[in-house]
């Protein structure tokens, strides 16, 4: 009853559609949550996101030696121009934190039934630069790393890695601009004494953000400890 006085006043909108919403429905409407894109990715070790973001690491490489291979998942996944991708949106622009917390929540629930999730034991959020989170109020990738470490049931740690230098919106960029915006972006704050990080972002598009920190974070605590990379979505077309 609460609910439906409360959308009186404050109708809710389905986030990709924009149909109104009823008291049992939650972010999105029926229809559009029976079409959700979801990626099903995260029962594989191997599928479209980790090939790419594997490959992506073995350009990077250089002289270092071969890297594990990276487990990565994704909750969901579509074209650039899909209407989906206003549910990244709403958190990353309309400070929908609710709406965040809520797919990310489902993100973890997913990944806690496969086997090969059970050992993480840290999330670590991809880091805004300060003044842009001064400015937007909230890190989106901390949004979704807080709720996925608590569903998880482990630490969330925000302090171990650091935007150092402030990079310019990656959004018109294609994929080599991309690297070379985040390349030397980020710096490493503290050991966090695990042997199975998460790094989580909002959104995997080419991969570049994803791969400048894990670069970063498997230089500085070295092979001994697995560095897996989350995101609430991945974005074909790049």
């Amino acid at each position: 009853m609460w609910r439906e006085l409360t959308d009186l006043v404050m109708p809710r909108e389905c986030l990709v559609c924009g149909r109104r919403l009823g008291a049992e429905e939650a972010h999105l409407c029926i229809w559009c949550q029976s079409d959700l894109p979801l990626s099903y990715n995260w029962e594989r070790i191997r599928h479209p996101m980790a090939d790419k973001f594997n490959a992506l690491l073995e350009d990077l490489r250089g002289e270092e030696p071969p890297f594990p291979y990276v487990y990565t998942t994704s909750l969901l996944l579509y074209h650039h121009e899909n209407p989906y991708k206003r549910i990244p949106q709403a958190l990353k622009y309309k400070d929908d934190i609710r709406a965040g917390r809520y797919f990310a929540r489902l993100l973890a629930r997913h990944m806690s039934a496969q086997p090969h999730w059970a050992d993480v034991d840290a999330v670590v959020p991809v880091p805004l630069h300060w003044m842009r989170k001064w400015r937007r109020g909230y890190n989106q990738a901390e949004v979704l790393a807080g709720e996925i470490a608590r569903t998880l049931g482990v630490p969330l740690r925000a302090d171990i890695l650091r935007r150092c230098r402030r990079t310019r919106s990656q959004t018109q960029f294609d994929a080599e601009e991309r690297r070379k915006n985040v390349a030397g972006a980020f710096r490493v704050r503290k050991d966090p004494k695990a042997a199975h990080l998460l790094l989580v972002d909002d959104t995997f598009t080419t991969g570049a953000t994803l791969a400048a920190c894990w670069q970063v974070l498997h230089r500085a605590l070295g092979p001994q400890v697995r560095i897996s990379v989350a995101s609430l979505s991945m974005v074909e077309g790049f």
